[in-house]
């Protein structure tokens, strides 16, 4: 039996990995589960798009718009769903997002142009607005003290996804080749299956979570432990007017959106410039991806670590650093030109992106607690919003860049961006009630028994 201790708040001050136990560390595990599949959904096309361009009769420009629009789309919707989980709970809001993406998800098979092909696209993108709940739950519950390693971890073995996407996908395109006997139909077979999985996560999520340690905002609100007048609405605008919020809704776009970028351009990179068949180019491309199993957390403890030796400044120093390491590894990346190095450099450079993802949620829980939904929202919406910008410079036919000189660029802005971290500043009663948080979170706690 497995013993999770609590703060004053009902919230978890220990984070104990092989537990399953109601309701902490079973949220932990499903919200990266959930964020995990939603990579398949959202991402799941891209080892395949060599063929989907050959079928569709579609260019790469093109190809490069539909991951815009993708990409694009999950901006409004990270808005939209972190006010919905301050409204109406992560429990809801996350299986509604899961079932109903799966849809499109499967339906993409039934492209038969770009239009058609750039709307299924721009409906998927929405399954992107997943990570901002994930954050959220992990947020609301865990303490001070691991809340940065919580989100950080959560986030990374979700991102995880995107990697063995990259890996897993091609695999499945051979066996619904081996099946159908034509790559116009195997692609499209092929996206069936993760759209499954998106409708089966949704089911288990609506039953086996609950919105907070102390129960569904629905139940809370009947035996009054939570109000029953909606204030989601006064929170959101809250969370717009703090120039913070803004600070780090731009430095989310400068890694996560980088990290998109790569995610949704890495194999047809490693294809059209190295030469390499769709299987390869996907094993490589999924390196890139496989980092987060640690780097992310591995951003997230130091960001917790830095927090416990310098406060919430602390935390923000260790961003700074993070993320200007991030631009120089990508400039690195960009100009390397043979395999052996292209792979080195790439694991360098998707260490530093990640580390920076999570250094930067190991902040945004202390930014405002009662809009923390909100917060998450906007600044989870900056990393699509960097991935849309990023993309315009692989537009060949409108900057003239390859996409080498392209990664060149990206990585100058990334490294420049880091020093509007410095920024983001708290006021000396916030860095007092966050010290005496964590002091508490090191004193003797209730131990809840968890059910492994």
């Amino acid at each position: 039996m497995k013993k999770i201790k609590i703060n004053k708040n009902g919230k978890a001050t220990n984070i104990k990995l092989w537990s399953f136990g109601a309701p902490h560390m079973r949220t932990f595990h499903l919200t990266w589960m959930a964020f995990f599949l939603c990579f398949f959904g959202w991402f799941g096309i891209a080892p395949m798009l060599k063929i989907v361009r050959e079928d569709l009769g579609i260019t790469t420009d093109q190809i490069v718009t539909a991951n815009m629009v993708a990409v694009a789309s999950t901006v409004f919707m990270r808005l939209i769903i972190g006010w919905l989980c301050d409204k109406i709970g992560p429990r809801i809001a996350y299986s509604w997002l899961l079932i109903l993406g799966s849809i499109p998800v499967m339906l993409i098979g039934l492209s038969q142009n770009y239009e058609q092909f750039l709307m299924f696209r721009m409906l998927i993108g929405a399954i992107g607005a997943s990570f901002v709940i994930t954050q959220f739950h992990t947020s609301v519950m865990f303490a001070p003290n691991v809340v940065g390693t919580a989100n950080a971890t959560t986030a990374g073995w979700g991102n995880l996804g995107g990697g063995v996407t990259q890996q897993v996908m091609p695999l499945v395109f051979a066996a619904a080749l081996a099946i159908f006997g034509a790559e116009s139909l195997a692609w499209r077979y092929a996206m069936v299956a993760p759209g499954l999985l998106l409708l089966i996560m949704g089911v288990v999520y609506l039953k086996f979570t609950s919105d907070t340690p102390e129960g569904n905002y629905s139940d809370l609100k009947k035996n009054g432990s939570r109000s029953r007048k909606d204030t989601s609405g006064a929170a959101f605008l809250e969370a717009c007017k703090d120039y913070r919020v803004w600070v780090l809704f731009v430095i989310y776009g400068a890694c996560f959106g980088v990290e998109l970028i790569v995610n949704s351009k890495a194999a047809l990179y490693f294809s059209d410039y190295f030469g390499m068949n769709l299987t390869t180019a996907g094993i490589i491309a999924g390196l890139f991806g496989l980092m987060n199993l640690f780097a992310r957390s591995l951003g997230g403890i130091l960001g917790d670590r830095f927090g416990k030796m310098s406060g919430l400044s602390g935390r923000v120093r260790w961003l700074f650093v993070a993320l200007f390491m991030e631009g120089i590894a990508l400039i690195i990346f960009s100009r390397m030109g043979a395999i052996p190095t292209i792979i080195g450099s790439l694991l360098v450079f998707s260490l530093f992106v990640q580390m920076s993802e999570g250094a930067t949620y190991s902040v945004v829980p202390f930014i405002n607690k009662k809009a923390l939904g909100a917060v998450s929202g906007i600044v989870g919406a900056g990393g699509n919003a960097g991935a849309v910008a990023g993309m315009f410079l692989f537009k060949k036919e409108m900057t003239g860049l390859e996409w080498t000189d392209s990664f060149l660029v990206l990585g100058v802005i990334v490294s420049a961006v880091s020093f509007i971290s410095f920024l983001v500043r708290f006021s000396v009663q916030t860095e007092t009630e966050v010290k005496l948080e964590m002091e508490e979170s090191h004193v003797k706690q209730e131990p809840v028994a968890a059910m492994a």
